[in-house]
């Protein structure tokens, strides 16, 4: 997907984010009802529009993958593109095979368009633990055993597009 036309509002920056944004981005992830586990500020990027942080996500690192993650835009900014801005930097940002999960059909749908294909849980990569990082497959075991047993509708996806690595 080509993102070159998007561009942020006026007064907005697109930054690596700092230790003074930790307590913004936990507020947003906590707004949006997502993980508020594996938070680390080291490993997100942010939108902040005329001082204010709007927008965060992060690609958590594993052994032999990442995940795009904690992607969140606060709702009075939502509708303008930085959710799609955002997620195609974190694209162009990502080193290693990419993953993600979410949460129904609707955002299945949004990250299709970035080239995102839902695969099974079986199909997760299985890597060895190797300096200190965890498989992804282990950090999605609990979303698939909420799926299963209580039915949530996590979708796991693979990006299957272009990489800069």
């Amino acid at each position: 997907m080509n993102q070159s036309n998007l561009s942020l509002p006026f007064g907005c920056i697109l930054r690596k984010a700092t230790y003074g944004d930790q307590w913004s981005i936990r507020l947003l992830v906590f707004s949006a009802k997502l993980d508020p586990t594996q938070l680390d500020w080291q490993q997100f990027w942010v939108i902040e529009c005329d001082q204010n942080l709007v927008a965060c996500g992060q690609l958590r690192n594993f052994s032999g993958a990442q995940e795009l993650g904690s992607l969140v835009v606060a709702s009075a900014w939502r509708g303008r593109g930085l959710g799609t801005l955002l997620t195609q930097h974190l694209i162009n940002t990502a080193t290693q095979p990419l993953y993600l999960e979410c949460l129904g059909e609707r955002l299945a749908q949004f990250y299709s368009r970035f080239d995102f294909v839902p695969i099974s849980f079986e199909d997760l990569p299985q890597f060895p633990r190797t300096k200190g990082l965890s498989p992804l497959k282990g950090k999605f075991r609990f979303s698939q055993l909420a799926k299963r047993l209580l039915r949530v509708p996590v979708v796991f996806m693979e990006y299957r597009g272009q990489t800069n690595s």
